[in-house]
């Protein structure tokens, strides 16, 4: 059977399109070595010479256009950097007021990601009175955290993370976390997981993939790290997580949350993998079919198609001559939206998972698929491990929501229980069947040769 797709002059807007706001542009108070965003700041000569702090006329821009995109009844503004906290709790103020002046009949919530390190009561106070979710940026117990995420000084960060927390709790508000998974932390999911859960206090985890590939030369915008479609030569970085890795520490905090902590802990990729299994749209852009609804508004105003592809060739134009609701709607940002679909590869396509994955997120679409044609996920062995790894309790919890009753249901049910939460996903893999990283070989000449 055939599925026909509206053409790219037919993609609509939908009724809410997300934009990320960095008020502080790439400007950061830490120098984390695996930052994909620190050096955009080469983008904006400007900020050496101290210009890059969002003035209040782009400020107030971008909330009244922000506000007005959206037919939608609830708008929900996401505050990201660099560090956000650099701009100070008098420009939350700012935007808080602004966001008062243009809602109209519309509900305005926030959210706040920021490595917490500048947090003190004076911030604790304004984000409990203003509500705002906060996410944490915090990488696991002392010695994983402070692998990467150092001081421009190159001093540990971790204290300051977690006094930075302690600021939140006194102050009761609502955080959750967000996990950067690199090759040295990713070998340790067992201990992240306890840290998270029972040191921290966090009941809604994040786990993101770190991949990057640096140019092996300077590319003609000066900027190393490159994206998907660069072919002249790059090699991926010593700290980028390996995929079979990534794969296997989801299935361990998997084999963790399902046998005790469903419905107590909330991991937001176990929750996007469920919706898709039930055949929802996913609520996480890397697996949802297109994409182009999550856009990025740097310091200055200018809007560009995804936080992850800030290049001069996906900016969108500026607040001050086009409003978010023209860019989101342009010609450009629908392609790059339906693109993402469009490009899958035809071994992609005849996927058992591809209801669940769609391919993964564009910026990591650059290895060859076994057929030798390009546009494979950099992820999509270990995103392979997890999905078949995790099906069979997928679809489990899938019956128990579909029949009225809490998911939670399926931890009574020992024969679904894993053996033992610490089975490496290949464990019952027989020498001759095929291997699951996807590559279409014998398990004994591919990863089980390793």
């Amino acid at each position: 059977m055939t599925t026909t797709h509206p053409s790219r002059s037919q993609m609509k807007r939908p009724l809410a399109v997300h934009v990320m706001a960095k008020p502080s542009g790439a400007i950061c108070n830490i120098d984390c070595t695996y930052c994909y965003y620190l050096e955009k700041e080469k983008l904006y000569p400007d900020k050496a010479r101290g210009q890059w702090k969002m003035c209040d006329e782009v400020l107030e821009a971008n909330v009244k256009q922000y506000i007005e995109a959206q037919d939608i009844s609830i708008v929900n503004f996401a505050w990201q950097g660099g560090e956000p906290t650099l701009m100070g709790v008098d420009f939350y103020r700012k935007a808080v007021k602004f966001q008062k002046q243009y809602a109209g009949n519309k509900q305005v919530s926030n959210a706040f990601q920021t490595n917490a390190i500048l947090l003190d009561d004076e911030w604790g106070e304004f984000l409990a009175k203003e509500q705002f979710l906060v996410g944490i940026s915090i990488d696991g117990p002392e010695d994983l955290h402070n692998r990467y995420r150092v001081s421009r000084g190159g001093e540990p960060t971790w204290d300051k993370v977690m006094a930075g927390i302690e600021v939140l709790k006194k102050h009761n508000v609502e955080f959750n976390t967000l996990t950067v998974l690199h090759k040295h932390n990713a070998d340790h999911p067992k201990e992240i997981y306890q840290f998270l859960t029972r040191e921290v206090g966090s009941h809604f985890l994040q786990f993101i993939p770190i991949v990057e590939r640096v140019a092996d030369n300077l590319s003609e915008h000066f900027l190393q790290l490159v994206g998907p479609d660069f072919r002249d030569g790059a090699t991926v970085t010593e700290w980028s997580v390996g995929s079979e890795q990534y794969g296997w520490f989801l299935n361990s905090i998997f084999d963790q949350w399902v046998r005790k902590y469903i419905g107590q802990y909330f991991v937001q990729i176990f929750d996007t993998t469920l919706a898709g299994w039930m055949n929802q749209n996913s609520r996480l852009c890397i697996f949802a079919e297109t994409c182009g609804d999550a856009m990025i508004i740097e310091h200055n105003g200018d809007v560009y198609s995804c936080d992850h592809f800030v290049y001069p060739e996906y900016n969108l134009g500026n607040v001050a001559d086009t409003t978010i609701r023209e860019m989101a709607e342009s010609p450009e940002q629908r392609k790059f939206g339906s693109d993402k679909r469009d490009t899958l590869p035809e071994y992609c396509l005849d996927c058992e998972f591809r209801q669940v994955c769609n391919g993964g997120c564009p910026k990591q679409r650059f290895i060859k698929t076994p057929n030798g044609d390009d546009g494979l996920n950099y992820l999509c062995s270990g995103y392979k491990t997890f999905f078949g790894h995790t099906v069979k309790y997928m679809n489990a919890m899938a019956g128990e929501l579909r029949s009225g009753r809490p998911a939670a249901n399926i931890m009574a049910r020992s024969n679904l229980t894993p053996d033992s939460p610490h089975d490496h996903p290949y464990a019952r893999v027989g020498l001759n069947d095929t291997c699951p990283c996807g590559s279409g070989k014998k398990y004994k000449i591919c990863c089980g040769a390793k």
